[in-house]
């Protein structure tokens, strides 16, 4: 008796890797009306403000919670969700006075992470 063999249609197989990006694009589109060139201008914004507020919590100022809660709104607005939970996690560890060593490690952590995803989808937008 011959085999019965029948031809299947050719699909594409799953990434080996899963495609993480630690930025929401379905989110940062819907928030930029799918302007290319606003993603980038937001994205770019995002990066130097995180530069920026990562070095002045390096002291703990006393506007430590307000400008933790500046980034919080900021990362959530562009859909860097991970870094928005961070800020969240550091904000109420500095408004119980415990564990921020550990809160600020966990959102410098998140940035970085935000960082290398916004670095590729800025080297994917069209200038």
């Amino acid at each position: 008796m011959q085999p019965h063999l029948e031809q299947v249609p050719w699909m594409s197989s799953p990434p080996l890797v899963p495609d993480y990006s630690a930025i929401d694009l379905a989110h940062l589109r819907r928030m930029t009306l799918g302007e290319p060139h606003l993603e980038r201008e937001v994205l770019e914004m995002f990066k130097a403000q995180t530069a920026d507020l990562l070095n002045r919590l390096k002291a703990m100022p006393a506007d430590a919670a307000a400008m933790v809660h500046t980034l919080k709104g900021s990362a959530r607005a562009i859909g860097a969700f991970e870094v928005g939970e961070a800020a969240q996690l550091l904000e109420g560890a500095i408004g119980a006075h415990s564990n921020t060593a550990y809160a600020m490690q966990g959102l410098v952590s998140a940035v970085d992470d935000a960082r290398v995803s916004i670095d590729a989808i800025l080297n994917d937008l069209k200038p």
